[in-house]
């Protein structure tokens, strides 16, 4: 994908940001507010209360703390990233939560609920997952993945989208060749930078989720407020802000009372 590349490419992009900053998916939007509140709304607080709860790539744990700080009987924050989990694991103590807060790569009990947020983008596997989230959720317990922007979303491209969808308008070879200008990690795709990028689309996590063990109880394309009159299901993929889901074991789904 992608229509302009090589050094016209290059250049254009260095002439529109030397640096890589664009202010854009930066978390500024939640700044002073709770993510878990906006992105899921109050009621989540009386869902956690006394439960065991898995956070899912959890990053830095600010959410990961807050289920604690809220009211969850335990909470397991998962990520891969061993700077991310010793970063974590401080600011827990320092909120004074890491009794019931612990943070590692894998989970060693099965948990309530598990929560994904704005982290399903960036999985390497996203399909392995959804494996791996199935094996650490009790039977009866349910999975809230939320993520965003998706793919085809005017700031899909998360630290690519120098303007909107230019990672779709950039080859990815060009857009990386910029990127290397200020980033020394060497990456290639857009799935080996930092915290990684898989272009998960609407379809694609659909169509993943129904080849899982999972099976949806809501699913929720938010559109970009914005242009939400243009929102249709033509557009959905262009013009969806975040996707917010949840999802039971399959055969849970009807009847279960968890909610269409």
């Amino acid at each position: 994908m992608g229509l302009i590349g090589g050094t016209l490419g290059y250049r254009l992009l260095k002439s529109i940001s030397t640096d890589g900053e664009t202010g854009y998916c930066d978390g500024s939007a939640y700044r002073g507010r709770s993510k878990l509140e906006v992105l899921l709304g109050p009621e989540i607080w009386s869902e956690i209360r006394g439960k065991t709860v898995i956070d899912f790539g959890c990053g830095f744990g600010t959410e990961a703390i807050e289920l604690a700080q809220r009211g969850a009987a335990k909470v397991i924050g998962l990520e891969l990233r061993e700077n991310l989990i010793r970063e974590a694991r401080r600011r827990a103590q320092l909120a004074g939560v890491s009794d019931c807060c612990v943070f590692g790569r894998e989970a060693k009990e099965k948990a309530d609920i598990i929560l994904s947020l704005d982290s399903f983008e960036h999985f390497d596997n996203p399909s392995g997952a959804l494996r791996i989230m199935r094996s650490n959720l009790k039977d009866d317990g349910i999975a809230i993945i939320e993520f965003g922007p998706p793919w085809y979303h005017p700031l899909g491209g998360h630290l690519f989208s120098v303007f909107p969808w230019a990672h779709l308008l950039f080859t990815e070879r060009c857009l990386i060749r910029w990127r290397s200008d200020f980033k020394t990690d060497r990456a290639r795709r857009f799935s080996e930078i930092e915290g990684g990028l898989n272009q998960m689309t609407i379809r694609r996590f659909k169509k993943l989720v129904a080849e899982s063990d999972f099976e949806f109880a809501k699913f929720e394309a938010a559109p970009i407020k914005r242009v939400k009159m243009l929102a249709t299901p033509l557009t959905r993929e262009f013009l969806t802000a975040t996707v917010r889901s949840r999802l039971v074991v399959k055969g849970r789904g009807r009847g279960s009372g968890v909610g269409g």
